[in-house]
């Protein structure tokens, strides 16, 4: 198929969807559809598993064991939407037997995925649709996940692990030689490294050299104190190459990048190795990188023509109506075995006093909508939406088309360190190429 002129792409951010769409009649619902199916390409991150309990939970969650049945797939479709990232930190929440159940309902539903996999191969390779205009690949990764959700290699002579597309990221800590002394001093006095230097002994661990091994921390002199995060060589190749091959297979490539890593402790400020890594993926031929994961809307970057979108929020944000929970939940909290779904999760948040429920900035998002050709970048529209910060928390989480001049100027402020600049307009916002 020959690329047309151009190619119209709409994106928005998570979509924790855990109830059945029953407004999929009204006139919001049919607002926001029309808007995403402005696009040739349309796309969200579906950020729960879909299945009928086929996995077990597993022990560690992406913070809310993320469940919906299967069913929600098709309000997703609904929507207009036809691409999905799956690779978060909640695809292994009910472990390899969840998140293969959800991969067969995708299928079913014939709603093209990326992220995920029976194996690492799987997990990582792009996904391509075919539209009108062109022929348009997704590469999905997560930055945010527990180790042991990292989908395995293949052998020629051993099957591979189903997981997620991981990037893993490396920490490394920084001391000036007096705190550096200090550690050493005290690696020696207690026993935070024993296991550590038995497992070195013994060959079930690597020692690293010039770092001082402090429990699960490294520790490196130098003169100033601070952090460093990088990611991992191997992870950051493969997903590179990966890039590489769907730009050799299609007009457009897409990078979606979940991460809830942040700066310091500002959730709105995406973490310096993401900065560095979304630039990289353009520079091996992504178009576009599609970031999620906070909850709350990031800054805009253009780069060499491209759109860095380091964080869209919400599009739908329904976990407080999810429909059970582990019991490693409840024992978390100190719950008792007649505790309901409703009750613990009222203990989590504290009677909706704390957590996600009372930001305010977690209801409110954009739907980006952006168009290229062979050129770059051609015009990017931001439409605004609420989710309902009011209403009680089993009724909020639908998006609605907004008017609330405050999302757009907060977006504003957020790209400015990019040198990015958004200009209001009817519908909501528009950047200034």
């Amino acid at each position: 198929m020959k690329l047309k002129e151009s190619v119209s792409f709409v994106v928005t951010g998570d979509s924790f969807i855990t109830r059945r769409n029953m407004q999929n009649k009204s006139q919001s619902f049919y607002e926001l559809k029309d808007i995403i199916c402005k696009g040739d390409v349309k796309f969200t991150n579906l950020e729960v598993t879909t299945h009928d309990f086929e996995g077990y939970p597993h022990a560690f969650s992406g913070g809310t064991w993320a469940i919906a049945e299967p069913n929600v797939l098709k309000d997703i479709k609904a929507f207009g939407f036809n691409l999905v990232n799956c690779a978060n930190n909640h695809a292994m929440d009910y472990s390899e037997g969840g998140l293969l159940a959800t991969i067969q309902h995708l299928k079913q539903e014939m709603l093209p995925y990326a992220g995920i996999g029976k194996h690492l191969a799987e997990a990582s390779k792009p996904t391509y649709i075919e539209t009108e205009n062109g022929r348009i690949a997704l590469v999905a990764v997560t930055t945010t996940f527990h180790e042991s959700w990292m989908a395995g290699e293949q052998r020629k002579d051993m099957k591979g692990r189903p997981g997620v597309n991981g990037l893993r990221i490396n920490s490394e800590y920084t001391v000036e030689k007096k705190y550096y002394d200090s550690l050493k001093s005290l690696v020696h006095k207690i026993d935070i490294n024993a296991q550590y230097n038995l497992d070195v002994k013994e060959g079930f661990a690597v020692e690293k050299e010039n770092v001082l091994k402090f429990g699960q921390y490294d520790f490196v002199e130098g003169t100033e104190n601070k952090s460093y995060r990088y990611p991992h060589n191997q992870d950051k190749t493969r997903i590179i190459k990966s890039i590489m091959e769907a730009k050799r297979q299609a007009d457009f490539v897409l990078v979606s990048i979940h991460s809830h890593e942040m700066e310091d402790e500002d959730k709105s400020k995406p973490a310096e190795f993401m900065k560095q890594f979304a630039r990289e993926c353009i520079d091996a031929g992504a178009c576009a990188i599609l970031g999620h994961g906070p909850h709350i809307l990031r800054g805009i970057e253009i780069y060499k023509h491209c759109p860095i979108f380091y964080s869209l929020g919400n599009f739908i944000f329904q976990n407080d109506t999810v429909s059970h929970l582990p019991a490693d939940f409840y024992n978390k909290y100190s719950l008792s075995g007649d505790c309901d779904v409703a009750e613990a999760l009222d203990v989590r948040n504290k009677d909706n006093t704390i957590g996600l429920g009372v930001n305010p900035y977690v209801w409110e998002s954009v739907i980006a909508h952006f168009v290229m050709d062979i050129h770059g970048l051609k015009s990017i529209e931001l439409y605004p939406i609420d989710l309902g910060f009011d209403l009680p928390p089993y009724r909020r989480g639908w998006p609605a088309l907004s008017h609330n001049k405050r999302i757009v100027d907060r977006l504003t402020q957020l790209s400015a360190e990019f040198g990015t600049k958004i200009v209001t307009s009817e519908d909501g916002g528009m950047i200034k190429l």
